[in-house]
């Protein structure tokens, strides 16, 4: 089975009907889901803004992360899960769309970017984070985040013009 048809298939489900085919159900979704995507955005911003050197320079950056982590997890999962109900209902249009799949490069880009720091620079934060402007590579780190999200949320905002035709326009 190729991919469209499994996506077809997800489609053709009760509940990706009842998404698409229901007048209030979809803008629900989507609205918690850019609730979800704004209270992840905002608190990875605080952590990146501390990396930056530019806000928080009184708290240690793990102490920063400590504090917000728990929202941005909690946010996250809500983001996935709205997301993914709102994805079932047009999967086969999204998959092909550049803007849907630019926002999960930019997504991956964001992990990775995390990971990197967790795996190189969180360790040794016991030693710099008081700091009030941590090192280069953390501040290369903060400041790519910030660009990769908003690459995330323009991405994002785009497929919604991308997938409706514009007013006065046909298609």
């Amino acid at each position: 089975m190729d991919l469209d048809s499994l996506l077809r298939a997800l489609e053709a489900t009760n509940f990706a009907t009842q998404i698409r085919e229901n007048d209030s159900l979809f803008p629900w979704i989507e609205s918690f889901h850019v609730l979800a995507i704004t209270l992840v955005v905002g608190s990875i911003s605080i952590v990146d803004l501390r990396l930056l050197g530019w806000a928080s320079r009184e708290r240690s950056v793990g102490r920063v992360t400590a504090s917000v982590l728990p929202c941005t997890w909690a946010a996250f999962a809500l983001a996935v899960i709205t997301g993914g109900l709102l994805f079932s209902s047009n999967a086969v249009t999204y998959i092909h769309n550049t803007y849907y799949l630019s926002k999960f490069t930019f997504m991956g880009l964001a992990g990775l970017n995390m990971l990197v720091f967790h795996l190189h620079f969180n360790r040794g934060v016991e030693s710099w984070g008081t700091a009030p402007t941590p090192p280069t590579a953390a501040r290369v780190i903060g400041g790519l985040s910030l660009l990769f999200w908003i690459g995330v949320i323009a991405c994002g905002r785009w497929v919604g013009y991308s997938l409706t035709p514009l007013p006065g326009t046909t298609g």
